[in-house]
């Protein structure tokens, strides 16, 4: 399943640019490379099922019969019947049709993501001219190495507003809960780390 945003909002980007048909195409294709699928010979076809968005999703086949996955975004009403808001891209592979798949004997361990949603928070900052974003973004992320577990820049800005041999920087910062969602408190705590740790670079929070 792919959701949401494939890449966030950026200075140099501007808008987030969401999933569409072609990320799940390719991921279906690199997984079937990975499972021992002759990708070179698949070809892309029609007929998804009901449950994928007509003329936004496609099956992969060896031969006209042989389907080895399916890929697109999923059709409104299976949206709706999930109370899902979307759009979702899925891909659905069919192992069994992979023709002379051996086993291995390899076991990859099962993926367990987190329990509880990320959440973002959103810093602007002063800084010396002449500092580098990157060495800006280490900083943050190094405030708490354990919660926060992105950070990334979103704007740079010098001119009208900002003080001469200063510039501008927004930061974008993604916190993950453990066991149990942050208070009010515990964010507070992890801001106010952020904002320390990039005030050792000379920076100053924007108000």
């Amino acid at each position: 399943m792919l959701a949401g945003e494939k890449s966030t909002r950026g200075w140099l980007a501007g808008k987030a640019r969401r999933f569409d048909a072609y990320d799940a195409k390719a991921e279906a294709l690199a997984l079937l490379e990975v499972a021992g699928a002759p990708v070179a010979n698949l070809q892309v076809m029609g007929e998804a099922g009901p449950q994928f968005h007509p003329g936004q999703s496609a099956t992969l086949r060896l031969g006209p019969k042989t389907v080895l996955a399916r890929f697109g975004a999923l059709h409104p009403a299976t949206l709706k019947a999930f109370d899902i808001a979307g759009p979702v891209m899925a891909v659905e592979l069919f192992l069994d049709a992979i023709p002379g798949r051996k086993a291995t004997g390899f076991v990859r361990a099962g993926y367990a993501p987190p329990s509880l949603q990320t959440i973002t928070r959103d810093f602007a900052f002063l800084v010396p001219v002449d500092l580098a974003a990157g060495d800006l973004v280490r900083a943050v992320r190094g405030a708490e190495k354990q919660a926060i577990v992105w950070a990334e820049v979103f704007d740079v800005f010098a001119g009208p507003g900002v003080p001469e041999g200063k510039k501008s920087i927004a930061v974008e910062v993604t916190l993950q809960p453990g066991e149990k969602s942050f208070t009010d408190a515990e964010i507070k705590s992890l801001s106010d780390r952020v904002v320390a740790a990039a005030e050792k670079l000379g920076a100053e929070l924007r108000g």
